[in-house]
C-alpha cells in the first residue's frame, strides 16, 4: 500500500515532520551555491545538474541561467544599498588594491575598502573587480584612475586615508600620486616575498629544487607513497603526507621544509629498500647529510618570518601597527646571524635583514610620517616606540602633535557648539571693562589673562592630551587596540579620532588572500566570465 502511495499519489504521502523545500526556496540555495561557490552562472544549463535536481527535488524546474542572474543581480544591488548606507556613516577608510591575472592573460583589480564603526568593531568589504588595459607602460596612471573613480562612485571622496597595493612599484609614480589624496602603504607580505627572495642563494635554491624533486616522487609515485605510509606506522611517526611547495608562496616552502624533517627517517627508509627504489633512482632522489643540515637550521628562520606574515594578515585584529615593530624585531634580532648558523643560512639573514631595511625604509628621515607607524603610535601596546632610537621617538611624537593639531582646525572648522566650549579663547583684555572687584581679585585677573583651562585637565588640552596618552601604562600585547579604544576613547577624544582613521588601515592587500581558503578563492576567481566578474566576486566577498 506504501508503495503504491507513494508512486501514485506523492503529494499525500506524510514528510514526518520535515519541512519540504519550496520552489522558491531551492532556486534561492541555487544562487548562493553559484555566489559561495563562485561557479560559473551555465552550471544550471548542465544535463547533470538538472539530472540531480529532478531526482532529488519533486517537481522542480529548474530555472534558466537568466533566471539565476537575475537573482544574482537583486542580492548584488541590495548588498550595494547596504553598503553604501554604511559608507555614508565612516569618517575615513582605508583601500586595499590587489592586482591579479586570470587567464588567458586578463589583468584585474580588485579594491577593497576597510573601517572602523562608531562602537569601535573594525570592518572590510569589496567594492568593485575592474580589468585593466594590457599596456603595462601606464599601468600606474591607469590604477590611478580606477581607484579615484570608485573612490567617487562609493562616495569615499576626501575620506580614505591610505591605500595599501601590493604592486607598489606601479602605483607609486610621481604622476600618479599626485592626482591622489591619500597615502600609500606597502604590502607587507609582498615586501617580504621580495626580501625572502632577495635571499635565496644559489645554494638554497639548490636545497629547495631537490627537496620539491623528492616530493613529487612520493606524491606522484603510488608505490612510493604508499612504501612512506607504511614505514610511518612502524616507526611511530604521524601520518602525514608530504607537502609540495608553490612558488608563488614562499611560506609554503616553510612547510614543506617542516614535513621532510618530521619524516625524514622514514623517507630515508623507503628510499633504501631496493624492493621499491632502485639504487639510480634513490641516488637521484637522495639528498646530503650536508643538504639536510641547512633544512634543518633554515626551517626555524622561514617559521618565523612565516609567524610574522601570519600576525600581519590577521583579519579580525588590527594589522598595520604591528608592521614596525615586527620589521625592527626581525632585523635586530631574529635575523641576525648565530653561532651555529650554518653559512648559507647566515647570508640569508643577512641579505633579507638588508632588503627589509630598504623596502621598508627604516633609516629614512621619514618615517614618521609613514602610516604604518603613525598606526603604531596610536596603538597602546606599541604607543612608546621601544624600537626606535631616541631621535625616532622624538619625530613620531611630533608627527603626532602635528596630527592633532590639524584634527582641531578640522573641527574648528565645522564650528560645532560643543568644540568652541571645550577650546578657550583668551578675550583681549584691551577691550574689555575691568569691574573694581576684578582688580583686586589675583585669580580672576590670571585667568583673564591666560584663559580659564590653563591649569585644566589633560583631556581638554590637545598637546597635554598626546603627553598623557604616551606617559600612559601601555597593556600587554594580546588586547585588542579597538577594544583599549572603545573603553577608553572618551579620555583622549582627539587621538581616538586619528586612532580610527589609521587603525583601520590593513597590514596587506586583501589579507584573507594568505589563508586555505583565500587561496581557494584565488584559484576560483580565475575562471569567471569577464561579463559577470565584478557582481560576483562582490556578492562572495560580502557575504
Amino acid at each position: 500500500m506504501m508503495y503504491h502511495i507513494k508512486n501514485k499519489h506523492p503529494d499525500s504521502v506524510p514528510n514526518d515532520g520535515v519541512s519540504v523545500a519550496t520552489h522558491a526556496e531551492v532556486t534561492e540555495l541555487i544562487s548562493r551555491m553559484i555566489e559561495k561557490d563562485l561557479l560559473p552562472i551555465s552550471v544550471v544549463t548542465g544535463d547533470g545538474f538538472r539530472e540531480l535536481l529532478a531526482y532529488t527535488v519533486h517537481n522542480y524546474k529548474v530555472p534558466s541561467a537568466g533566471d539565476i542572474t537575475r537573482l544574482i543581480e537583486g542580492h548584488f544591488h541590495e548588498k550595494v544599498e547596504e553598503l553604501v548606507g554604511q559608507l555614508g556613516r565612516v569618517e575615513k577608510a582605508a583601500l586595499t588594491a590587489d592586482v591579479w591575472t586570470a587567464l588567458p592573460f586578463h589583468v584585474y583589480i580588485t579594491v577593497s575598502c576597510s573601517f572602523i564603526t562608531e562602537e569601535w568593531q573594525g570592518r572590510s568589504a569589496v567594492l568593485q573587480t575592474h580589468k585593466l588595459p594590457p599596456d603595462s607602460h601606464h599601468t600606474a596612471d591607469k590604477v590611478t584612475e580606477r581607484l579615484l573613480e570608485i573612490v567617487q562612485n562609493w562616495g569615499l571622496t576626501g575620506k580614505v586615508t591610505a591605500c595599501v597595493h601590493n604592486n607598489t612599484a606601479d602605483a607609486l609614480s610621481a604622476h600618479a600620486c599626485a592626482r591622489v589624496t591619500w597615502d600609500y602603504a606597502t604590502c607587507f607580505a609582498t615586501t617580504l616575498q621580495l626580501a625572502v627572495n632577495d635571499g635565496l642563494s644559489e645554494d638554497l635554491v639548490h636545497v629547495i629544487v631537490a627537496a620539491e624533486k623528492l616530493v613529487e616522487h612520493f606524491i606522484h609515485n603510488l608505490v612510493a607513497g604508499e612504501a612512506l605510509a607504511q614505514k610511518q606506522v612502524q616507526m611511530c611517526l604521524p601520518q602525514h603526507k608530504l607537502i609540495r611547495s608553490h612558488k608563488a608562496r614562499w611560506d609554503t616552502i616553510c612547510d614543506m621544509f617542516e614535513r621532510l624533517l618530521e619524516q625524514r627517517w622514514a623517507i630515508k627508509a623507503v628510499l633504501s629498500d631496493r624492493m621499491i627504489t632502485n639504487r639510480q633512482e634513490a641516488r637521484a632522489l637522495e639528498i646530503g647529510d650536508d643538504c639536510w643540515q641547512i633544512i634543518e637550521n633554515f626551517t626555524p628562520v622561514l617559521a618565523t618570518l612565516k609567524w610574522a606574515t601570519t600576525v600581519i594578515s590577521a583579519e579580525s585584529e588590527v594589522s598595520i601597527s604591528n608592521i614596525y615593530p615586527i620589521t625592527f624585531s626581525l632585523t635586530q634580532t631574529h635575523l641576525v646571524p648565530k653561532e651555529n648558523d650554518v653559512d648559507q643560512v647566515s647570508e640569508f639573514k643577512l641579505k633579507v635583514q638588508k632588503s627589509l631595511r630598504t623596502y621598508m625604509e627604516v633609516d629614512s628621515n621619514d618615517l614618521a610620517s609613514k602610516p604604518a607607524l603613525i598606526a603604531s603610535i596610536l596603538d597602546p601596546r606599541h604607543k612608546h616606540l621601544g624600537f626606535l632610537t631616541p631621535a625616532g621617538r622624538l619625530a613620531a611624537k611630533v608627527k603626532l602633535h602635528e596630527l592633532v593639531s590639524k584634527q582641531d582646525v578640522i573641527t574648528s572648522t565645522v564650528s560645532t557648539k560643543d568644540e568652541q566650549q571645550e577650546t578657550p579663547v583668551t578675550p583681549d583684555i584691551s577691550r574689555v571693562p575691568l569691574p573694581s572687584q576684578m582688580r583686586s581679585d589675583t585669580k580672576n585677573t590670571m585667568m583673564l589673562l591666560l584663559g580659564d583651562n590653563y591649569s585644566s585637565s589633560y583631556a581638554t588640552d590637545s598637546e597635554a592630551q598626546v603627553d598623557y596618552y604616551l606617559r600612559d601604562i601601555a597593556p600587554s600585547l594580546d588586547i585588542n587596540p579597538l577594544d583599549w579604544w572603545r573603553v577608553n576613547g572618551p579620555r583622549f577624544p582627539k587621538l581616538a579620532t586619528l586612532a580610527r582613521h589609521y587603525l583601520c588601515i590593513p597590514g596587506v592587500s586583501l589579507p584573507s588572500l594568505l589563508s586555505e581558503a583565500g587561496q581557494t578563492f584565488a584559484t576560483m576567481r580565475t575562471r569567471l566570465s569577464p561579463d559577470q566578474i565584478d557582481m560576483m566576486i562582490f556578492v562572495n566577498r560580502n557575504l
